[in-house]
């Protein structure tokens, strides 16, 4: 398989804007996250084989934490010098992302999961990849 491992997140900076979502890692570099995210009820399922990244803010929407799901391509070093956290996951594995936020593998599609009676900040993700991306924000049911 991968010598990749689950890497714990830090929070870093984010900024929500009309044309999209800014996440400023640690290290002071930024990630743009093009378009409004679209509104999904209660969870989303990736389309298969899509680098999937899931952003969860905080009450202020100002920081939050960043996890890769599934990333085999970025180092461990570059993801803890950028507080971006990881998790691998096989085939029908789930892990909770944060309290109120599970991700799973199901068969090379993540779905993310949140339960609002838990989690208070907004939950963000984007599927990504050499052909474009998009993004999604899971809302209350």
């Amino acid at each position: 398989m991968s010598n990749r491992s689950d890497i714990a997140p830090d929070t870093v900076s984010v900024e929500l804007t009309e044309d999209g979502v800014v996440v400023e890692y640690l290290d002071g570099r930024q990630a743009f996250y093009h378009g409004v995210p679209t509104a999904v009820e209660g969870s989303i399922q990736t389309a298969p084989g899509k680098d999937t990244h899931v952003l969860i803010t905080d009450e202020t929407e100002t920081s939050g934490i960043l996890v890769y799901v599934n990333d085999l391509r970025t180092h461990d070093d570059i993801l803890e010098e950028t507080g971006v956290g990881r998790v691998i996951l096989d085939d029908g594995e789930e892990d909770e992302l944060f309290p109120g936020v599970t991700v799973r593998d199901n068969q090379m599609r993540t779905e993310v999961e949140v339960d609002y009676d838990v989690t208070n900040g907004r939950v963000f993700v984007f599927e990504e990849d050499e052909l474009g991306e998009r993004s999604f924000e899971i809302v209350e049911a």
